[in-house]
């Protein structure tokens, strides 16, 4: 992960590659019809352990990794070699770097939202596109109960944005249960991307889930 909280991941790379596993396959798949064919690089930002990487390639482009975790990176790079420790908030790139850039499940994990969509609009190229996918604001969160007929609650907290390193709901040993999560309500999620000088393209709730856990924004930096 990104941010200053991707220190949390460290310790936990191997664990956190088979856990994540099977979600990564799923919404890989969806990540692909999200991206479409392309050329050049694509920066994967927030690369985990790598697991998006031959997604990335399968639509033509070239994978290059980026996460604050060393230990992911540990894994990252028997996938993606070209993977780099560094902090999203402050790329080590230079401006207009990247024709592509895919931000998946970072919002959840990073100190500053908006300085990372700013940075990923730095080093995208005029007419660059980026994909962000992750947690779905609404319906996924510490202010969301999972119910066992598939229904959820949604409880008050969810106007409660920032850090949250406990829900009484979250599943023992989950990802969320070891390292809690940052919430970005639905409003601040959407506007964060104009404020960083992108424009939205589509904005999809993949998969066909009766509510949907994932959010996915497709934008674009203007020009070109």
């Amino acid at each position: 992960m990104t941010g200053v909280r991707g220190a949390r991941y460290d310790g936990i790379a191997d664990w956190y590659d088979g856990y994540n596993e099977a979600a990564a396959g799923s919404h890989g798949a969806e990540l692909a019809r999200l991206l479409g064919p392309g050329t050049g690089r694509c920066l994967d930002l927030g690369c985990g352990t790598g697991q998006y990487a031959e997604v990335i390639r399968s639509t033509g482009r070239v994978p290059v990794g980026l996460d604050r975790s060393a230990d992911q990176l540990r894994l990252a790079r028997r996938r993606v070699p070209a993977a780099v420790h560094a902090d999203a908030a402050a790329l080590p790139f230079a401006d207009a770097a990247f024709p592509t850039v895919v931000a998946m499940w970072v919002s959840t994990d990073v100190d500053d939202f908006g300085a990372v969509l700013r940075e990923a609009a730095r080093v995208l190229r005029p007419g660059g596109r980026l994909v962000c996918y992750g947690v779905h604001p609404c319906f996924n969160g510490p202010c969301i109960e999972n119910r066992d007929d598939g229904a959820r609650i949604v409880h008050p907290t969810y106007r409660a944005a920032g850090w949250h390193p406990a829900a009484p709901w979250w599943s023992p040993g989950g990802v969320r249960s070891r390292l809690g999560m940052r919430h970005v309500p639905l409003a601040d999620l959407l506007t964060a991307f104009p404020a960083a000088g992108l424009v939205i393209d589509r904005v999809v709730e993949p998969r066909d889930e009766p509510l949907p856990y994932a959010l996915a924004v497709c934008a674009h930096r203007p020009g070109a």
